[in-house]
């Protein structure tokens, strides 16, 4: 959408509020869709004459939203998604978002419904109020209500919580008691463009503070000693001034992974005599990681990048800083473009691995799910296996990785998948919708070239038409 050039301050305010508007208005647009999906969907499955048994992965009906909101067909929430362009989970979660705030706020809905709020504020307030049941909702329902309109959305949420605890006291009480069992420590993804990851963790407070002087302790030493703290750390600026305390902090955080080193350094500090060696050994600790890592990789100069599974990439350099004096375990390289089949129905572990290589994980359209060698997914025949079939039905040639709720909406709600070549899938669903999934992403496929790519003819058109050369 272009706007006018001639916009002047006044214009642009103008538009600005209308376009609070027009925003509001199509998200409503889009929850109305989904309620419309959810209200074609609430005939139970296993009433059908044929139907799978749960059992057996059968479609049933579930409930998405709170108490008193209606139930929906479990499976078909996963077209609807395809349609929307989010992966399943977010689609569900809209779902029992929106149905909540019709059948649970009936007075917060009226409020989105004549855009006077933002959605997304209202659909918080579903879910914080989930766990209440349909008249004890009421309370927060008239609270916000009353204040969503003209309050600022963290003085809305505020609300809803003081509004669910005082609605259910004994079950906030119950909630910080089982909050307590959730301590733990959580290591996040890598984040590729900064080079850092995040270390996340719940802790006891007694514990945080302690860790916390620890850590002010640490800083302390290799301040003290900056011949250690460079040994170990050799990338650091040439003045150590330029770091901050934050900085520092990270750094020591590290250390209190390797105690060893760490007790070497506080004598270190207490005694400048002490001399400690440049890179000590390491004793006691091992850790498996999955490098990925190319032949070409290694012929750059500049240094070329591997792939290090739950890590993300990493230059050669940080390699050698990741495995630099452990015990390395190498395995063989795996030729992509060679295909492996067997005869048995069930995929080997070594056709999967490849598989999973070459995907990078879920081949369901807009599904999330990377692939590692230690995930969890189901290998699906795109063309069904045929147990009085010919032998080599099983391979990479015919596998397509599927998290399990994708293989029961696949198996059970008649979706349609080819496997157009190495990594790349046609996917059809139960109303027609046609993706192209391939390692790149989720492509939208007109009807012709759906049917081309489905019966391999002039596949090569097909694909040009659908990936234009610059």
């Amino acid at each position: 959408m272009a706007l006018p050039d001639d916009l002047d301050a006044a214009g642009v305010l103008a538009a600005s509020v209308a376009a609070v508007r027009s925003r509001r208005a199509a998200q409503v647009e889009d929850l109305l869709l989904v309620l419309a999906w959810a209200d074609l969907h609430g005939e139970d499955p296993q009433a059908a004459p044929g139907a799978a048994p749960v059992s057996s992965g059968g479609d049933r009906l579930v409930e998405l939203g709170g108490d008193g909101t209606p139930r929906v067909s479990d499976l078909s929430v996963h077209e609807l998604a395809i349609a929307r362009e989010t992966h399943s989970l977010a689609t569900r979660a809209t779902m029992a978002d929106v149905l909540d705030l019709r059948h649970r706020l009936p007075r917060t809905w009226a409020v989105v419904l004549e855009l006077g709020c933002e959605p997304w504020v209202a659909c918080s307030v579903a879910r914080k109020s989930r766990a209440l049941d349909r008249e004890q909702v009421a309370l927060v329902d008239a609270a916000v209500a009353d204040a969503i309109g003209g309050t600022t959305p963290g003085r809305v949420l505020s609300l809803a919580e003081a509004k669910v605890i005082e609605a259910d006291t004994p079950a906030h009480l119950a909630r910080l008691e089982a909050e307590r069992r959730r301590r733990g420590v959580w290591a996040g993804r890598t984040d590729v463009e900064a080079g850092n990851r995040t270390l996340v963790a719940r802790l006891e407070p007694s514990d945080v503070t302690w860790v916390d002087g620890t850590l002010e302790r640490v800083v302390d030493a290799l301040l003290a000693r900056p011949d250690i703290l460079r040994a170990h750390h050799p990338d650091l600026p040439a003045d150590l001034d330029d770091l901050t305390r934050q900085e520092l902090r990270a750094i020591a955080f590290g250390w209190l992974a390797r105690p060893d080193d760490l007790r070497e350094l506080f004598a270190a500090a207490a005694d400048p005599t002490v001399d400690v060696p440049r890179r000590p050994d390491r004793t006691g600790q091992r850790v498996v990681v999955h490098l990925h890592l190319h032949e070409s990789a290694l012929a750059t100069v500049a240094g070329g990048v591997a792939r290090a599974e739950s890590i993300g990439p990493l230059l050669l350099e940080q390699v050698t800083r990741l495995v630099g004096h452990a015990q390395v375990t190498v395995k063989p390289v795996l030729d992509l473009d060679e295909h492996v089949r067997v005869d048995a129905y069930e995929f080997p572990t070594a056709v999967s691995e490849r598989t999973r290589l070459r995907c990078g994980g879920d081949v369901f359209p807009h599904a999330t799910n990377t692939a590692t060698m230690s995930g969890r997914f189901d290998d699906d025949h795109p063309v069904p296996y045929d147990y009085g079939g010919p032998p080599g039905q099983t391979g990479d040639h015919n596998n397509a990785p599927l998290t399990r709720t994708h293989h029961r909406a696949k198996t059970h709600l008649g979706y349609l998948v080819t496997q157009v070549d190495d990594g790349t899938y046609l996917w059809t669903t139960p109303h027609g919708l046609a993706r192209l999934v391939d390692p790149t992403g989720t492509h939208a496929v007109d009807d012709d070239d759906a049917w081309r790519l489905a019966h391999q003819e002039d596949l090569h058109a097909a694909l040009d038409r659908l990936f234009p050369a610059a």
